[in-house]
């Protein structure tokens, strides 16, 4: 396992985010599209889900960086959350002869077909972060530990609330990432492995009753629905109380819960706000931080992923095997898929500045 110190240690400025945006057109499919680099290593296909995230810009334009330092060229399409128009981006990355397809799903079922006209056309397949569901046809899976991301903000909530000291009862609510996407169940039930215990010992109380990852899931990861969602809770069930905990998955996520506490009076004086987690460490997420709304993010070393991916794909095409480190966890419903995992790390206001201290952010960008 990485240090923390490992971990931040090699993760593009903010600042060059911008620089895949002003290079992206349109393509047919109606999302995104770049194709640049030299010929050496021939094309590499990568399918992104969305540019809504900036979490996704920026793996986008780090794979692409990657990829173009070995020397290949590279297609970078966003599908905008529609799995459709990924199966027909995918298509036609496949028709126009790339060498390999890095692909992080929309739908990790939807692209069973497509990838089937992969393997016929003999390229390779890396899943990149979210692992695809029910098909042979995926070669690598590169991705986090996915069920520590929800062990550091369970323990985060565990900590914070003093429960160890056996502080409490407090009330708690859950939420989950979107139900087509199979890192959800990772984050949740790493999550609830810590949580459960004091659940059961009546130390936690979800209010809402609702436990189950059937009934937090959130669809397409929308911060919108989650507001919604949270309005909906503290209507129905917060009329005495207040919410001490809220389990979030992801930074988007969060500002939507944010938003509906605040609407509720929280962050005002005598109703604090609760202790609320998330995850990528987007930079609304960051000076929320810093201002005392959200508590806690998980960051993920994109950069060091789009290395991971990209040293896949390079060993892949020159006949060697890529290294992996978890050959037995990733059973996606038709084989097990070799994974590289990579460490997550823990952020809130105590240590938000290593962030700036490795590029992620400059101090100009969090003011």
């Amino acid at each position: 396992m990485r240090t923390r110190r490992a971990a931040l240690s090699a993760v593009a400025g903010a600042a060059s985010l911008a620089l895949t945006l002003s290079a992206c057109g349109q393509n047919s499919d109606g999302g995104s599209e770049t194709d640049s680099g030299s010929s050496k290593g021939g094309t590499i296909g990568i399918a992104m889900p969305t540019k809504s995230s900036e979490r996704w810009i920026a793996d986008g334009n780090n794979v692409k960086k990657d990829l173009e330092s070995k020397g290949y060229k590279t297609k970078l399409v966003y599908g905008e959350d529609d799995p459709e128009n990924q199966v027909s981006q995918i298509e036609n990355l496949i028709t126009q002869n790339v060498k390999a397809l890095i692909v992080a799903a929309i739908d990790n079922k939807s692209l069973n077909g497509v990838l089937q006209q992969a393997k016929d056309a003999n390229i390779p397949v890396i899943a990149y972060d979210r692992l695809i569901l029910g098909t042979e046809n995926v070669d690598y899976y590169a991705s986090f530990d996915n069920e520590k991301v929800g062990r550091l903000q369970g323990t985060y909530i565990i900590d914070k609330l003093g429960l160890k000291e056996g502080k409490g009862p407090f009330n708690i609510e859950l939420f989950a990432g979107s139900n087509d996407d199979n890192n959800t169940k990772y984050f949740f039930n790493g999550a609830m492995s810590v949580l459960q215990p004091y659940i059961d010992s009546k130390k936690l109380v979800v209010k809402s009753g609702q436990t189950k990852l059937t009934q937090v899931t959130t669809l397409r990861w929308d911060g919108a629905t989650a507001q919604r969602r949270m309005d909906d809770i503290l209507t129905g069930k917060y009329t005495s109380g207040k919410v001490d905990a809220v389990l979030s998955p992801y930074d988007g996520i969060s500002i939507g819960i944010l938003s509906a506490l605040k609407s509720d009076g929280y962050g005002s004086a005598g109703k604090p706000w609760p202790v609320v987690t998330g995850q990528d460490a987007e930079l609304a997420s960051v000076k929320s931080i810093i201002a005392g709304q959200q508590t806690q993010t998980v960051y993920k070393d994109t950069r060091e992923l789009a290395k991971v991916a990209g040293n896949m794909v390079d060993a892949v095409l020159n006949d060697k095997k890529p290294e992996t480190n978890d050959t037995k966890t990733y059973d996606n419903g038709a084989k097990v898929v070799p994974a590289y995992l990579l460490q997550p790390v823990s952020i809130d206001k105590s240590n938000y500045q290593d962030l700036i201290k490795n590029g992620t952010y400059s101090e100009g960008d969090l003011k």
